[in-house]
């Protein structure tokens, strides 16, 4: 029994067996919203932004769901691009970064990690916070405006109407295949993903990815329990 703790104790220390707090680590992105002053430009039907935090109500409560269903070791990370919520504040006047952290205050298993580039946000897909090692994600999942080439993290609300901060499908190349595991759960809440991002996703890192026929819906979000919904005529391609 001496000999066997003795072992166990020499391996341990040497870094030959690796179990960390987390065995497998589940990705939620938030997009952000656009600048309030560009929705106002738009007529009545065709805003969609009016409020701030459809990209954040709608990822708190999934990450809720996934907390009750994944293992207990699975490590929660929830990316969200700051940049759009520091301009959305001003239009505000709410402290907008801090009350997107406070979620993690209300619900500690919850790893916020803000980014601000496209880059940033594919080192993080493949490294992890300090190198991804043997911590495979076992789901991805997206919230926020896209269409059928592109994740658009600031659309309108840096440039009316347009993005430029975006996850285009040529850029998936650069994301590691071996950062997923085997059977991860990856699923796009935004517009349009399924006519051709879905593809280039499946194609660059071996998993697929639920998405879009048409457009999906955020507004009366509180009808529906905080879940996204789908617009006439869009259906989910699985």
């Amino acid at each position: 029994m001496t000999r066997l703790l003795f072992t166990t104790l020499l391996l341990l220390t040497s870094g030959l067996v690796t179990k960390a707090v987390a065995d497998t680590e589940y990705l939620i992105v938030s997009g952000g919203p656009a600048a309030r002053g560009f929705e106002d430009l738009r007529r009545p039907g065709e805003q969609h932004d009016r409020w701030w935090g459809n990209f954040v109500r709608t990822a708190r409560v999934r990450m809720q769901e996934i907390h009750k269903t994944v293992p207990a070791n699975t490590r929660i990370t929830w990316l969200v691009y700051r940049d759009a919520y520091v301009r959305r504040a001003a239009a505000e006047h709410q402290p907008l970064t801090q009350n997107v952290e406070s979620v993690t205050k209300a619900y500690p298993y919850i790893n916020l990690v803000w980014f601000r580039s496209t880059q940033e946000l594919i080192n993080y897909i493949n490294n992890g916070q300090s190198g991804r090692g043997n911590l495979k994600i076992s789901g991805f999942e997206y919230f926020g405006h896209s269409n059928k080439f592109s994740f658009m993290f600031d659309y309108s609300s840096d440039v009316y109407a347009t993005s430029t901060a975006w996850l285009h499908e040529n850029d998936l190349r650069k994301i590691s295949r071996w950062a997923f595991s085997g059977k991860a759960y990856c699923q796009s809440w935004g517009c349009h993903t399924a006519e051709s991002f879905s593809k280039a996703w499946k194609r660059a890192t071996g998993t697929k990815m639920v998405g879009a026929q048409g457009k999906t819906d955020y507004s009366d979000m509180h009808l529906r329990d905080w879940h996204v919904g789908l617009s006439s005529g869009a259906r989910w391609v699985r």
